[in-house]
């Protein structure tokens, strides 16, 4: 789209491009009953890996069931069809009706909803990463995100090895949406848990994000931007390191800093 740009040059018309934003009704038929499980502002694209991972990180979506075939994709819009043989329980999605703000008399609660409905134990096998190896996975982040190198308003969440080797990237202007593809990406591979991997994020590091990696089995996350309170306790009580604010020559470790070599 044209613009016009200012600057101590002066002013000029340029072309620009934008960050697209579109809502995604993210739709359940089960037993011929149609039903909405949320709606979501994303960028369009992979909206197959966005339904699955935020069915599956939500709790609704057992971890290995394989959905086949059984979505129809549309305008702005994604349909599940749900085998009559599968539970489906929305009570779940209950929880962002108080976990938004992230309001200290419900944080407790919301953080034990999130640890009994974790599909996947802690993996028993130590591992670790070093803290130079962290210094340069947020520049390996930038490097690869292409959408954002077009429009500077996207967020990214991307899956590394411990030796810091990109593994897989998306790109949303939602967070939780870009993580919720990353990993529908890997539950649609049937690739769950990701113990081992690190996840780092583009931005900070909220109750939800947190929340997420913890279903996916993810042990190690680093932020560029700092965590939240709760976010923080989180990762406490699940035994999953968390860093932020995480720079070339440094890095703030918040929780479960074992996994830290330095």
């Amino acid at each position: 789209m044209p613009i016009v740009r200012y600057s101590s040059a002066g002013r000029e018309e340029v072309p620009d491009e934008l960050a697209v934003e579109e809502p995604l009704e993210i739709a359940i038929v089960h037993h011929a009953r149609r039903r909405v499980a949320a709606i979501t502002m994303r960028t369009p694209g992979r909206d197959g890996d966005l339904a699955r991972g935020f069915l599956f990180t939500e709790g609704l979506l057992p971890a290995g069931f394989d959905l086949g075939d059984g979505a129809r994709e549309q305008a702005n819009s994604i349909e599940i069809s749900w085998p009559d043989n599968l539970k489906l329980d929305l009570r779940p999605l209950d929880r962002h009706s108080y976990t938004s703000s992230s309001c200290g008399v419900c944080g407790k609660t919301s953080i034990e909803q999130v640890y009994q409905s974790l599909p996947f134990t802690e993996s028993l096998r130590p591992w670790s990463v070093s803290v130079e190896t962290l210094y340069l996975l947020p520049d390996r982040l930038r490097d690869a995100q292409q959408l954002f190198r077009r429009t500077g308003g996207i967020h990214a969440a991307g899956l590394f090895d411990t030796d810091g080797k990109l593994l897989h990237l998306a790109e949303d202007v939602g967070r939780h949406n870009a993580l919720d593809k990353l990993i529908g990406n890997f539950y649609r591979l049937g690739a769950l848990p990701l113990h081992g991997r690190v996840l780092v994020l583009s931005g900070r590091s909220s109750f939800e994000l947190i929340q997420k990696a913890a279903m996916a089995g993810i042990g190690l996350v680093v932020s560029v931007g700092a965590p939240s309170s709760l976010a923080v306790e989180l990762a406490e009580e699940n035994g999953i390191t968390l860093c932020g604010f995480c720079r070339p020559t440094s890095l703030n470790c918040y929780a479960n800093p074992h996994r830290l070599i330095a």
